[in-house]
């Protein structure tokens, strides 16, 4: 009798340990991605607003903005190499310590463009040195995202992956109106010339305290259950990265293209638009801050509804009619915004991410699902991150030139046939939603 008490008693331990770390696991990825993005987007906005002034001076508006968000694609670049680097890595001595120093690494090289000399004290050292931290921060969070969401996707529930996977693509949300908030309440107090002088430095320098936060959080997480048990059976490839490469070459270029009708069209609502906006729609920088921020909070709340509807009706049909919803409001989202009517430009702005929100949870399982274990983190972080290349970087340059030379109808047009070529690449990718992670 006291045999089988122990054990029910034992049982009962082990479970409320992996409840325990299934909570910490969802919390920790929402809190680790939440920083990361923090960081990225407070450089988007300031691309937009202050760096052409401040890095770029003497050159006209147009080529100003377009070498300002240079500096901003740069960072794509480093994106897929951090990917393949830390998904190594992540595959080789697991996920807990690879996210860690993504989280180290990023957090620092933010932190460092705070404090960055303008071109007018150091001259062209300035932009260099902009380009290369932005280079550190997209390193980071290249390897930034596949172990956050496996941390999550493998500890949780596999009948609620979809459910799983939201947690850490909320901390996209979050991590916007957290940049947001950071941007407009500098600007704010300290004034239109106080904040492109020194203003725009705070949000950078905050981030110092959140990445404290994130660490402490991180540290406390054990490997997931996947990883240490392949572990333990010796089932570690030596080489993830050429084994994905070999392997899935087709998974790769599809998961990259799947993300053109999420990511491309992200970087244009959240941080193309914050300059386009003002000089086109007639309204305010801080207009558009609040407005971005509403859209936001939206995100945030419609995006962990749409991942459980994911789980009911199946992920990938969630993604289809995420494209459906893009190509249908694209146009009329730059006929709003160009109205001049405040009411249409805040409507537009501030449901912009709708179609982001249908995709966004689903997406982390669809992605993850096409990898053994052995080699999912570097399989879901190059695919994931490939599409910086053809998505979220140049997405603010070309829209930039396509409205420069054309209008927003331009901008609308290249939406539309992000949205088409990811559905007809989610068409091509095979259907491992069943599959047990």
């Amino acid at each position: 009798m006291s045999s089988a008490t122990d054990t029910s008693v034992i049982g009962q331990h082990d479970q409320a340990h992996i409840e325990r770390q299934r909570r910490r696991a969802s919390i920790g990825s929402l809190i680790g991605t939440t920083i990361e993005w923090y960081e990225y987007y407070i450089y988007g906005a300031t691309a937009a607003l202050v760096f052409p002034q401040l890095f770029f001076p003497g050159e006209n508006q147009l080529v100003g903005t377009i070498l300002s968000f240079s500096t901003f694609a740069v960072a794509f670049v480093s994106r897929p190499i951090g990917a393949a680097v830390f998904g190594h890595y992540g595959d080789r001595i697991g996920r807990k310590t690879t996210l860690i120093v993504t989280l180290v690494m990023t957090g620092l090289a933010t932190f460092l463009v705070g404090v960055l000399p303008g071109y007018a004290s150091i001259g062209i050292l300035a932009p260099l040195l902009l380009t290369l931290l932005r280079l550190i921060q997209g390193f980071g969070v290249g390897g930034e995202w596949g172990g956050a969401v496996l941390v999550s996707l493998e500890w949780g529930e596999q009948d609620k992956r979809g459910r799983s996977g939201s947690w850490p693509q909320m901390g996209t949300s979050v991590g916007l109106i957290l940049s947001t908030l950071a941007v407009t309440l500098s600007s704010t107090l300290t004034g239109e010339g106080g904040y492109e002088s020194w203003g725009w430095r705070l949000p950078f320098l905050l981030s110092s305290v959140l990445v404290v936060v994130g660490l402490l959080v991180r540290l406390s997480l054990d490997e997931t259950p996947s990883f240490a048990r392949n572990k333990a059976a010796g089932n570690l490839e030596r080489n993830p990265v050429g084994t994905v490469i070999k392997r899935f070459p087709k998974e790769l270029v599809l998961i990259a293209l799947i993300r053109l009708s999420e990511q491309m069209p992200f970087y244009i609502f959240t941080s193309f638009i914050l300059g386009y906006a003002v000089e086109n729609a007639g309204v305010s920088r801080n207009f558009v801050l609040y407005s971005t921020l509403v859209a936001a909070v939206i995100d945030l709340c419609l995006l962990p509804t749409f991942a459980r509807m994911a789980d009911r009706i199946g992920r990938r049909k969630m993604y289809y009619i995420g494209c459906l919803v893009l190509v249908v409001m694209a146009y009329p989202y730059f006929a709003m915004l160009e109205s001049g009517n405040h009411v249409l430009v805040f409507l537009a702005i501030a449901f912009s991410l709708l179609p982001h929100a249908i995709q966004y949870g689903a997406q982390a399982s669809i992605i993850s699902e096409q990898f053994p274990v052995n080699v999912r983190y570097a399989g879901a972080g190059i695919g994931y991150q490939l599409s910086s290349l053809v998505a979220g970087g140049p997405a603010p340059i070309i829209a930039a030139w396509l409205a420069a030379q054309y209008a927003g109808y331009a901008v609308a047009t290249y939406i539309v046939i992000g949205g088409v070529i990811a559905a007809i690449a989610l068409r091509f990718m095979p259907d491992r939603q069943d599959n047990d992670l």
